[in-house]
């Protein structure tokens, strides 16, 4: 290769091509910043990119990887945290500030933005919120605490919305309007078939229309109580799975067909069945991490049952087992043996990418123990099938 054809490429460049690269390689790279013709705007708002940029990646080196221009984790800057995070929305589109809220507190470690109050609040609510927070939440204090249930009731609330139409359905049943029903709730109200059978009562000199007579749809299904028992592992793996089982549990335990226990577990059992009414406060009861004691939790599960042959036992886990797993199978058999139906999810959420040990799942499904990685929506299809 002959000397200098590099330097020659880099003068074919225009200004803004080798600012673009310049920002991809970071301030370590041989060349500064290009100005594109004069003091532009466009030059200074490559600066301020940098800057951005800089005052979070550049945390990924220091001196003794060789990292040339670093100055004290660009020390200069007067960036703080909340000034950061308000130039990077005004800079950058929602898709990116996403990405870079995610590695500020997943990767480097930028926890202010979950120990401020101001700076929480202006963090956009969504799921990988959700998930920093109930792993940070050990570090809140006092309003930050407050705060944090806010952002985490909206998300959850959010997620529940769009998951409890279709768990209805698939557990209670679609709507017949050809079978008069009984259950007299404002979600089976046959508006039309009412207004039509008290036209005859419509009164014309007070132009009221007087209702003697409401008629409700019924259910395919007629109501048929089922117990359903979900045993969640926190450890940290889990962490997707702990916050879609408390939604569902929180569905679930909303409809009149089912019985909902809900418990979380590591070496110890917290039973929350009495928190369902409010997913938030069964979320921010959990303590991820620790060891698991699967045997310990099936065993309490065990307990719970009350008519075996009306119970569904769902064991959300990654089956790696902190004590002897002969105890665990043993559990297992005996929840199975007596009669229950039992659904191991290595994973409940919309990746579906399970990380668990399979000869434990293997011998499970060989007792009889139904074993996937589902989504939500697939879990309430399992249990409509099985109740219906």
């Amino acid at each position: 290769m002959e000397t200098g054809t590099g330097n020659e490429h880099k003068r074919g460049m225009s200004g803004e091509a080798l600012n673009r690269w310049r920002l991809l390689l970071g301030s370590s790279a041989d060349e500064p910043l290009a100005e594109t013709g004069g003091y532009s705007p466009q030059d200074f708002a490559y600066r301020e990119l940098d800057e951005l940029l800089g005052y979070l990646y550049d945390r990924e080196y220091g001196e003794e990887q060789g990292y040339r221009g670093r100055k004290g984790g660009r020390g200069g800057s007067s960036l703080t945290v909340p000034g950061w995070l308000g130039k990077v929305r005004k800079l950058f589109p929602r898709e990116t500030v996403e990405i870079l809220e995610k590695q500020a507190l997943d990767r480097y470690g930028l926890n202010e933005l979950l120990t401020d109050k101001a700076v929480l609040e202006s963090l956009e609510p969504n799921m990988n919120l959700l998930k920093n927070i109930m792993q940070f939440k050990g570090r809140m204090k006092g309003e930050v605490v407050a705060s944090a249930k806010e952002i985490v009731r909206q998300v959850v609330e959010d997620l529940r919305r769009r998951l409890e139409s279709e768990a209805r359905e698939n557990i209670a049943g679609k709507r017949s309007r050809y079978v008069a029903g009984r259950t007299r709730s404002l979600r089976n109200l046959n508006m039309k078939k009412t207004i039509s059978r008290n036209l005859k009562n419509y009164d014309r000199d007070r132009r009221r229309f007087v209702v003697d007579r409401l008629y409700f749809d019924g259910r395919v299904q007629p109501y048929n109580k089922w117990h359903v028992i979900i045993a969640v592992d926190e450890s940290g793996s889990m962490l997707d799975s702990v916050i879609y089982s408390s939604v569902m549990a929180s569905i679930f335990y909303r409809l009149n067909a089912l019985k909902t226990s809900l418990f979380v577990f590591d070496t110890e059992v917290v039973d929350l069945s009495g928190r369902l009414e409010d997913p938030v406060d069964v979320l921010m009861s959990v303590q991820l991490g620790g060891s698991t004691h699967i045997a310990k939790a099936l065993r309490y599960g065990e307990t719970l049952i009350e008519n075996p042959g009306r119970t569904l036992f769902i064991l959300v886990s990654d089956l790696e087992e902190g004590f002897a797993p002969q105890h665990m199978y043993r559990a297992a058999k005996d929840i199975l043996d007596g009669g229950s139906r039992m659904l191991v999810l290595t994973a409940l959420d919309f990746e579906g990418h399970g990380s668990y040990d399979e000869r434990a799942a293997r011998t499970l499904a060989d007792m009889g123990a139904e074993v996937a990685a589902i989504t939500p929506n697939a879990l309430a299809e399992w249990i409509g099938r099985v109740i219906n």
